[in-house]
């Protein structure tokens, strides 16, 4: 008999039945009526236990099957409920336990597609600078090629290995972010000079496009990691200044109080399209203005900066039109 198979169960109508024997001969001993009863009422006892036994252990068994059919994903989560003391609780944390392991795996599923689709967007970005590389290496093995065309492919091939390389240090970067691998180390400093030390590398791209850089400080003081804060501002200025026609403006303004300290950053281009505003930070996403050597990593690595740190950005439309970034840093736990 399958339910016999259980030892626990086994064991206990062992005891049943030895329990019965005895009582029913101390009966005997006293009177054979007495003995009779025993024996009658011990054999109801164990024959109950043993019904409840099955029932429970028909339930668990049950319980075992549906777990696993849910590990191997051929089945909807089908656990019944109990309502048998101890198993009932059981029941329920692993219906709970069971529902939980189903929302990550689906959410590993998304992690997953979401990573095909970043790893063929990251190829696509590398391979056109690859290409290019190609192209310019063949030229450069010209016997025959002037000097000046040579130092002009030479100053491509080299623009083209330095995207190549923004690209690669980037994704490290947001990928330590991701594992929690970085230790910020925040110092205070004036927003004035982080702003300025953030849009140095931009100084000579903003000359030639005869986009002006203007700076309104109050004076204010944060307390951020420099190196770190200054990478994310730089990127924000420079999606502003990619995004400004020529002869054009970017107006950063800084504000502090005793509770935050803000930076507001605005130029002077086309601003956001309605649709683009729910993923501008999102990482890979290209909105319907982006540069045609945008990859989308620059703002999302940014906002994982700025998060890390306990601070907030948000993107819209300034109410003067062209793009608006605001980035406020909390002095207290709110």
């Amino acid at each position: 008999m399958g339910l016999f198979r259980n030892r626990e169960l086994k064991i206990e109508c062992i005891i049943d039945a030895a329990a019965t024997v005895l009582l029913a001969a101390a009966g005997f001993f006293v009177h054979p009526l007495a003995g009779v009863l025993l024996l009658l009422l011990g054999g109801g006892l164990s024959a109950l236990h043993l019904l409840h036994g099955r029932r429970r252990y028909a339930n668990i068994d049950a319980l075992t099957k549906s777990i696993d059919r849910v590990l191997h994903e051929q089945d909807q989560l089908l656990i019944t409920e109990s309502d048998e003391g101890e198993l009932a609780i059981l029941t329920a944390e692993i219906r709970k336990m069971t529902v939980r392991l189903r929302e990550q795996t689906d959410r590993l599923k998304d992690d997953k597609r979401l990573l095909s689709d970043a790893i063929a967007d990251l190829f696509h970005q590398i391979r056109t600078p690859l290409t290019s590389m190609n192209l310019i290496v063949s030229m450069l093995s010209e016997d025959d090629l002037p000097a000046e065309r040579r130092l002009r492919y030479l100053h491509e091939l080299k623009q083209q290995l330095g995207r190549i390389q923004w690209i690669t240090e980037t994704l490290l970067k947001l990928s330590k972010l991701d594992a929690e691998t970085v230790r910020f180390h925040p110092e205070p400093v004036g927003a004035r000079a982080l702003i300025e030390q953030a849009a140095e590398p931009l100084r000579v791209r903003m000359e030639l496009k005869d986009v002006a850089l203007e700076i309104e400080d109050d004076g204010a003081r944060l307390t951020v990691d420099r190196a770190w804060t200054e990478e994310a501002l730089s990127n924000i200025l420079k999606n502003c200044m990619e995004h400004t026609p020529e002869g054009g403006r970017i107006t950063v303004q800084t504000e502090e109080s005793p509770v935050f300290c803000r930076i507001t950053v605005r130029d002077t281009g086309a601003g956001f399209d309605p649709e683009d505003l729910g993923h501008i930070f999102e990482r890979f996403y290209r909105g319907k203005n982006a540069a045609d050597d945008s990859i989308g990593i620059g703002l999302a690595l940014s906002r994982e900066v700025i998060a890390s740190q306990g601070g907030t950005i948000v993107a819209k439309n300034a109410d003067t039109g062209g793009a608006q970034f605001t980035i406020t840093f909390y002095k207290t736990v709110l």
